[in-house]
């Protein structure tokens, strides 16, 4: 499967991108890379791959496993240092030049 010209228009005109020629060319090319690369990945024998749901071999570790596997790593503590309470929302919308109560209300920025 190859990305047409078309495409990337498409793909630009729903992300309201605005590419130079230079710029559609460049993409065009590299999406169109990238599938050459991923077709080549698909011929690959991966029979005897196991699968796998975690790539990356990060996982929590508790008191009774090895912490000096290599391949394992542990997810920080939260720390509550520093953090401190939100803005009450009614404090926050009473300087709004326009609110429903709820939500700040902005002029719509994006236009088609």
């Amino acid at each position: 499967m190859k990305v047409s010209e078309k495409d990337v228009a498409d793909v630009a005109e729903l992300a309201n991108l605005e590419l130079t020629e230079a710029e559609r060319i460049t993409l065009l090319r590299d999406l169109n890379s990238i599938l050459d690369y991923v077709d080549t990945l698909g011929e690959l024998d991966t029979s005897r791959v196991e699968a796998m749901a975690q790539v990356s071999g990060r996982r929590e570790l508790d008191s009774s496993e090895d912490a000096s596997e290599a391949t394992c790593s542990v997810a920080r503590e939260d720390v509550l240092e520093g953090l401190r309470k939100s803005l009450p929302r009614a404090e926050a919308l009473s300087n709004a030049p326009d609110s429903d109560g709820v939500f700040f209300r902005v002029p719509k920025v994006i236009e088609r």
